[in-house]
C-alpha cells in the first residue's frame, strides 16, 4: 500500500509499473481523475493540512486494504494551483478478483471526492470560490 500526498504531477503508466506484481492478483482497477474545465474554470487550487491528510488517506486506505483483502493499493493526491487537463489523482486497487479491486477502488474514489480533507477553490470568469460539498458526492459514500 503506498499513498502519496503531492504537488508534483505524475505519470501513471510509471507509478503502475510493477504494482500488483505480488500475491496472487487477478485484476488491477485504475482510476485517474483530471480538472475539468466546466463553466469557464479556469484553474483549481488544492489546500491541505500535510499532518493531517496523509493520515486520513492511509487510514481509508488501509481499511480499503482490510475490507476487500487487496493484495496492493495505491492512492494519489495533488496539491497546489491545477490547471484544466492536468492530472489531480490516482486509485489503482490490486486484487485476486475483479469484484473486489473495482469496488474497493470506488470506496476510495468516493472517500477522496468527500471526506479526504482537502480544500479546493476554483478560478473562472467571475473570479475565486470554494467548492463546497454535494449532495450526489454524499449519496454516493453513504452506500459504503
Amino acid at each position: 500500500m503506498r499513498v502519496e500526498v503531492q504537488s508534483e504531477p505524475f505519470d501513471p503508466a510509471t507509478e503502475l509499473a510493477g504494482f500488483g506484481a505480488k500475491g496472487d492478483v487477478g485484476a488491477i482497477v485504475t482510476f485517474t481523475g483530471i480538472v475539468r474545465a466546466t463553466g469557464g474554470l479556469t484553474g483549481m487550487e488544492i489546500e491541505h493540512y500535510p499532518s493531517m491528510t496523509a493520515k486520513a488517506i492511509e487510514a481509508i486506505a488501509s481499511e480499503a486494504v482490510a475490507r476487500w483483502g487487496l493484495d496492493d493499493c495505491l492512492v494519489i493526491h495533488r496539491y497546489g494551483v491545477l490547471s484544466p487537463g492536468e492530472q489531480i489523482m490516482m486509485v489503482a486497487t490490486a486484487s485476486r478478483h475483479r469484484a473486489a479491486a473495482f469496488e474497493a477502488a470506488e470506496f476510495l474514489m468516493d472517500y477522496l471526492k468527500s471526506r479526504a480533507p482537502f480544500w479546493k477553490k476554483e478560478t473562472g470568469p467571475d473570479g475565486a470560490t470554494w467548492v463546497a460539498a454535494k449532495d450526489e458526492d454524499e449519496d454516493a459514500l453513504s452506500r459504503w
